[in-house]
């Protein structure tokens, strides 16, 4: 795969050249480019391992493959992407690394160095060539263009990173500020900093699930295409960028990527959608997935097709979750993003394991449902199929014993007893090690706080319903007990 392009003027440099981001940003800029609303063009700047021949050998040009459900469809889209011009190794190209911070169009920066990639490191020294840490990277990098240009604010960068922590724009700004000051970099360069260059806090979502890991998928494939790629990455049709900035504008006209109808939203605050994925995304699944497994399912794609737990999973969504927002948000963007939902979950190329979801699943719970239970209550609702989420989450521990293997659980598939490993913290394994077969399990799980961060019992009417579907699950059934919840739920 050989591709002549248009050459663009340099306007982005990438730390990080992963899946997520070939797949995620590089595709946005490169239709963007071609649908007229953006001229630019990416240098990816490499830090961890060996750079990859497969860019020189293809003229930095790779193919995307976009596939699952979207709109009712199953659409299978392949795109070849044409955004990323060089790709530089911060350590093995130092010098043309840092010659980039010279470059008069370059207008920003976009960073996916895993989440453990914003971090301040002390040991960091501004004499290396380069810093290990990415903030360290930036920070030199920046006062090379704090000097190349005379301090000129107009040659300021707006700094998008993607890594999924949150306020990582903050993170990552006090990071480089922190570099500042260990390196005496000077009042003036801190001050040139706080003007010309502005740190943006982003939510990034897409399943990006890389190069085919297997060799006959890949052959299919290449035939289908009619070349071979070394650096195809596949994903779902779904995404959405979210960018947080104390001047959207500013965002905006350095990266117009709306203007090409592609999903990006610019904000003052990014509080409402990541509350939006964290409910109805993420909630939905610590929702339904111990109850579909310890019903004997094993991917969620399988769960969207069951007669019962796909009727419990759109309770959750549309009667309970999405009541709770619609004061954020406009209802018709709740819909449209649970719409979205549900086909990600009905991905015909995802097999996405139920038993790998519920890792550490107690404080997914907190996170993700405790906050729609107790807005619900506030509401003078109770949820009863997100309590009786909480009755099967129980569940789901309540069985286990530790043994070699670690803590074990059990449950029945097709009237056999099949064991299954439960990942989570010490601290709750040793609660359930301890208190897993006492009749009281339930009220022991729902009084502690170390776990939820307060007392469930003290919510009206938490407990006894929690503990109806908890009996109910043990005398008649999963499924049995959740289509009595979604019954009550649903008021019919």
């Amino acid at each position: 795969m050989n591709i002549n392009k248009r050459h663009r003027p340099v306007r982005v440099l990438q730390f990080g050249q992963g899946n997520f981001l070939r797949a995620f940003c590089d595709t946005f800029i490169d239709i963007a480019n071609t649908s007229g609303v953006y001229d630019g063009s990416i240098v990816i700047a490499q830090s961890v391992g060996q750079k990859n021949p497969a860019y020189d050998a293809q003229n930095c040009c790779y193919t995307t493959l976009i596939r699952g459900k979207e709109n009712g469809e199953t659409v299978e889209l392949t795109r070849v992407i044409t955004s990323v011009q060089e790709v530089l190794h911060t350590s093995d190209d130092y010098d043309a690394f840092m010659a980039y911070a010279s470059h008069p169009t370059l207008e920003c920066v976009i960073s996916n160095t895993t989440e453990a990639g914003i971090l301040f490191d002390d040991s960091d020294t501004f004499d290396m060539t380069p810093p290990a840490s990415y903030p360290a990277k930036l920070t030199k990098f920046l006062y090379a263009r704090y000097h190349a240009f005379a301090a000129d604010e107009k040659y300021g960068l707006v700094i998008f990173p993607t890594e999924l922590i949150e306020n990582n724009g903050g993170v990552l700004r006090d990071c480089v500020l922190r570099y500042a000051a260990l390196w005496s970099l000077g009042e003036d360069f801190t001050a040139w900093l706080d003007r010309a260059c502005m740190f943006c806090s982003t939510l990034v979502d897409r399943i990006v699930t890389g190069h085919p890991k297997q060799p006959a998928e890949s052959e299919r494939l290449a035939r289908q295409l009619g070349y071979t790629d070394a650096l195809l990455t596949v994903a779902e049709p779904f995404g959405l960028w979210v960018i947080e900035a104390a001047d959207p504008e500013r965002a905006r006209a350095v990266m117009p990527l709306d203007h090409a109808g592609l999903p990006v939203i610019f904000t003052t605050d990014l509080t409402p959608y990541r509350e939006r994925k964290v409910r109805i995304l993420n909630g939905t699944h610590t929702s339904f997935v111990p109850a579909a497994f310890l019903s004997g399912e094993e991917i969620v794609r399988d769960c969207m097709m069951h007669p019962i737990i796909r009727p419990f999973i759109d309770t959750c969504v549309y009667h309970e979750i999405i009541p709770t927002l619609e004061s954020k948000l406009e209802k018709k963007d709740l819909l449209i993003f649970a719409n979205a939902v549900c086909e990600r979950f009905e991905n015909p190329f995802i097999d996405h394991a139920l038993l790998s979801i519920c890792l550490n699943s107690v404080s997914k719970w907190k996170a993700r449902v405790l906050p729609s239970v107790l807005d619900s209550v506030n509401m003078g609702i109770m949820p009863h199929c997100l309590v009786f989420s909480f009755a099967s989450l129980c569940h789901f521990y309540a069985s286990g014993q530790m043994t070699d293997a670690g803590f074990v659980g059990t449950r029945v598939v097709n009237g056999e007893t099949v064991p299954y490993t439960i990942s989570d913290s010490k601290a709750v394994l040793e609660f359930f090690v301890e208190h897993a077969h006492d009749a009281d399990i339930l009220p022991r799980f729902t009084a502690n706080a170390d776990f939820w961060g307060t007392d469930l019992t003290s919510i009206r009417g938490f407990s006894a319903l929690a503990q109806k579907y908890y009996d109910a699950i043990t005398d008649r059934g999963m499924l049995a007990a959740m289509e009595d919840a979604i019954t009550t739920s649903r008021g019919l």
